[in-house]
């Protein structure tokens, strides 16, 4: 397939991003498989897209929301997503930040390295593009990451991603690994840890939770054995609320706010 074509605005952007956002150092990149695999990775706000996209090693492609990706979309997704859990006094503020940023959205996120992810019918077309790019031998980079609270270093996964290794299996006779990928802005440190492999002869259900089990484990073990530090969470919180990486706070599915 034919590579996307960049404005000179993006390649701008992109510069001026790299420039001012933290500069991620790479740690445990030796256990990333010489060949495609996911790498899943806590979402950390903004800066899980930043570091997957600038600081990934290998040709890789990110999951993106679709919403991210369409001008008329941006701006009910960006305020629900980012912008919801914010007081209500400074909410008009976010608002109509949603609005402004709209085509600013739509140029990065069309620009990058990205599949766009949706969450009706158009979900078919995200595994189709993934399948073909992972073809290609590009990994993917996905944050599964949605609002219920695991722990204080990740929340629960969505799992549908894990469908992407029993499509690729049909497609191609091989069996994907996920690397599960620790965020750390704070220390400046994307940290990899050990593949594991996706069993094709298992009944997929089984596949899904097993996987996102190891997943969000591996992550925590990963985040416990760094110095301590400031975790950047998932939910976009006040700083004062944001937890540390020790001790460990499990939770019981508890909502976060946003």
């Amino acid at each position: 397939m034919n590579e996307k074509k960049t404005s000179c605005l993006y390649r701008l952007i992109r510069w001026l991003v790299r420039l001012f956002s933290p500069k991620f150092r790479v740690e445990g990149a030796e256990n990333l498989p010489d060949e495609p695999c996911v790498i899943v990775g806590n979402h950390s706000q903004m800066y899980g897209p930043i570091a997957g996209e600038l600081y990934t090693p290998g040709k890789h492609y990110i999951w993106c929301a679709g919403e991210m990706m369409h001008r008329k979309e941006v701006a009910a997704y960006a305020f629900q997503d980012f912008w919801a859990a914010k007081p209500k006094r400074s909410r008009w503020f976010f608002r109509l930040l949603s609005h402004l940023i709209a085509p600013l959205s739509e140029l990065i996120f069309t620009s990058a390295h990205t599949i766009p992810v949706y969450h009706d019918t158009r979900l078919v077309s995200t595994y189709r593009e993934s399948i073909a790019k992972l073809q290609e031998g590009n990994s993917m980079v996905i944050f599964p990451e949605h609002g219920i609270r695991r722990n204080n270093i990740v929340n629960d996964f969505q799992d549908k991603f894990i469908d992407l290794a029993r499509f690729y299996y049909k497609k191609t006779g091989k069996e994907l690994s996920f690397v599960p990928l620790y965020l750390a802005p704070r220390l400046k440190t994307m940290t990899y840890g050990k593949p594991i492999r996706f069993h094709a002869d298992a009944p997929i259900a089984e596949e899904r939770k097993r996987i996102c089990t190891a997943l969000m484990e591996e992550i925590t073990a990963i985040a416990l054995s760094l110095p301590e530090h400031t975790v950047v969470p998932y939910a976009n919180i006040p700083k004062k609320q944001y937890p540390k990486n020790i001790p460990l706070e499990v939770y019981s599915h508890e909502e976060t706010a946003g």
